[in-house]
């Protein structure tokens, strides 16, 4: 079985499949100082109730875009599953794509893997737009390359900053509002966070796709998008588990290598 870690700037995910057969996704708050150790009685506790052993493991991927967290990783990978991981970014791994920026090296390894899902299972072109801590819109091209991306402040980013920058304005939930003009307050703020984002995504999708010169597909991933895709008609796809399929599609591309 294979163990493929996401590790995001602030979750990770564990998930462990066999072949295309997912056998469980578990995630945790992303801490770089949480040690091999820490890690390894919170997944094999989560792993054993859906009845898979460490000696089960015989494969590891790791994308991770946090530079503190890959010691820790790798070393849980070693120690308590005796595999020595893959590593997104490694140049002897075969992504199956082109990076076609001027700095290919700043690429997220997230948004690597996450190219490699969307072009394998929805073609290209496209674009993915990633609700994690940066909101991102990366674009691919017909034969599946990372053309390059926008990135802008995640929306939890966002509602942080504004209640740390303002005495009088609370931490509210991100929620859709039902009239635009709040009358309070509280949705007041849930507006213009909530409706604010969605004229920032439909404003920078018709802006991608009047420069790139095709009404490019949107595929939406994170853990809001469900919430502004049921809203906004230019999310076409919803694929939350982009990354880990991602992993699992470059796992299966160097698995012999």
């Amino acid at each position: 079985m294979l163990l493929a870690i996401d590790s995001g700037n602030t979750n990770v995910v564990f998930s462990v499949s066999d072949n295309d057969d997912r056998k469980g996704i578990w995630r945790c708050h992303n801490n770089p100082k949480r040690t091999a150790d820490e890690y390894a009685v919170w997944l094999t506790q989560l792993m054993s109730l859906s009845g898979i052993k460490p000696q089960d493991i015989n494969a590891a991927i790791i994308a991770t875009v946090v530079p503190e967290a890959r010691f820790n990783l790798v070393t849980l990978c070693e120690k308590y599953f005796h595999q020595e991981p893959m590593m997104i970014g490694d140049p002897a791994l075969d992504l199956g794509i082109g990076v076609r920026i001027d700095r290919p090296e700043q690429v997220g390894a997230d948004r690597l893997v996450n190219t490699v899902a969307a072009y394998s299972r929805y073609g290209g072109p496209l674009i993915v737009i990633d609700f994690g801590t940066a909101t991102t819109f990366d674009v691919i091209d017909e034969d599946g390359n990372f053309c390059g991306n926008v990135i802008a402040p995640g929306i939890n980013l966002s509602m942080d900053a504004l209640s740390m920058a303002s005495a009088l304005l609370p931490r509210v939930a991100v929620q859709k509002t039902e009239k635009v003009i709040g009358k309070a307050t509280v949705p007041a703020m849930q507006s213009g966070v909530f409706w604010g984002y969605i004229s920032m995504i439909e404003g920078v999708v018709t802006r991608i796709r009047d420069e790139y010169g095709e009404a490019l597909p949107v595929v939406a991933t994170g853990g809001l998008a469900p919430l502004f895709a049921e809203t906004s008609s230019v999310i076409e796809h919803i694929d939350r588990e982009l990354t880990i399929r991602g992993l699992e599609e470059v796992f299966k591309r160097n698995q012999h290598v």
